[in-house]
């Protein structure tokens, strides 16, 4: 399934009076580019403990977001520290109660466009906890939860005032294959003097950064490597920024792919969950970015942070950020060493502040 639905955020929480104790959940629905709360549900379910509580505010909050959109992009953001690192496949379900549970939402999760997970903190998911306390009031009354039509006013552009995680992206600098415009994506490329140079040129540039973060790959590695000793950071490698696999294309020109594989090239250009021979697909690339980058807003949350990537992981941020379709991504062009910011804010928001800025590299490259 391809991942170019709308972004939506889910919001989820349970609880229980008494764990276990008379329980009940809440969750909602928000548009991610606008915060705009879209839909709000919430029951008590009875005798249960926390846990199951928050399982069913998952669910139900994911088949609110399918009922709005199938296709749609999901970022579940709850406080349960259990719920999220068993949906990411960290942790295992070692409950019986659970393990229906958690069945029942990875069901629900794959009628969607894509679902990423990320731990909040109790404070910043009130709006859940409000709504599953709102079910068990209800519920101690002998009535059932109703919504109403009071909302808590939609966050706009105007209101994002909490400090971004601000991402710095910085493409790696020139290699063989970048001069001759062919597919590098897994191989282990090396920078060329001129490559090398340009790194120099962007670690020139850089300032006011707290940490640094690269793709596995030597081309990035070499190029953060330059900004390290400029800046005396260290290096974090994160794996899910590196470059699509792009399999028997690695190493072609896009004439030479187009002669070899001309269907395969033409299904790849028209969809996104297409991919080259043995390679991987603009969609399962952005699955993997879009962990990447939680985790990294988890890490690094509210600090800048210089990312050194390759076109598609940095292409595929730029178009997040913008709620663009992933078919975008062949209407960017990316320099080597050019640098592209995006801050990406807690209420949803995300601002692309720059694009392929290369103002660094027109002095002289030595």
């Amino acid at each position: 399934m391809t991942t170019t639905g709308r972004r939506l955020v889910v919001e989820a929480d349970g609880g229980s009076r008494g764990n276990p104790g008379p329980a009940g959940y809440g969750a909602l629905v928000k548009d991610a580019l606008t915060g705009e709360v879209l839909a709000e549900t919430a029951e008590a379910i009875g005798l249960a403990t926390n846990n199951v509580a928050e399982y069913r505010g998952l669910i139900a909050g994911l088949e609110a977001a399918a009922a709005l959109e199938p296709s749609a992009r999901v970022e579940v953001r709850m406080d349960s520290k259990l719920v999220v690192e068993q949906m990411s496949g960290r942790w295992k379900i070692k409950h019986p109660d659970m393990r229906p549970l958690a069945e029942r939402a990875r069901v629900t999760a794959s009628t969607l466009g894509s679902v990423t997970y990320e731990w909040i903190p109790r404070a910043r998911n009130a709006h859940a906890d409000r709504l599953a306390n709102e079910a068990m009031d209800a519920a101690a009354r002998g009535e059932e939860w109703q919504l109403t039509e009071e909302k808590p006013p939609a966050p706009t552009w105007s209101s994002a005032t909490t400090s971004p995680t601000r991402t710095l992206l910085l493409r790696h600098g020139e290699t063989p294959l970048s001069i001759e415009k062919r597919f590098a994506g897994t191989g282990d490329i090396p920078l060329t003097e001129r490559g090398l140079a340009q790194a120099r040129a962007a670690a020139r540039a850089i300032t006011g950064i707290d940490a640094i973060v690269s793709s596995p790959l030597a081309r990035c590695r070499a190029t953060a490597a330059e900004v390290a000793e400029a800046t005396g950071l260290d290096v974090r490698v994160e794996d899910g920024f590196r470059e699509t696999d792009f399999g028997a294309w690695e190493g072609l020109t896009f004439r030479e792919a187009s002669e070899r594989d001309p269907e395969a090239l033409s299904a790849w250009l028209a969809d996104p969950s297409a991919a080259p021979p043995g390679g991987e697909s603009f969609a399962t690339a952005a699955r993997r970015v879009r962990t990447a980058l939680d985790k990294l807003k988890v890490r690094y949350r509210h600090q800048r942070v210089l990312v050194v990537s390759h076109v598609t992981p940095i292409k595929i941020l730029v178009a997040d950020a913008l709620g663009a379709p992933l078919p975008s991504l062949y209407r960017m062009h990316l320099d080597t060493a050019s640098l592209t910011r995006i801050d990406w804010y807690d209420d949803g928001p995300a601002s692309l502040r720059a694009f392929n800025d290369t103002h660094h590299l027109d002095e002289p490259v030595r």
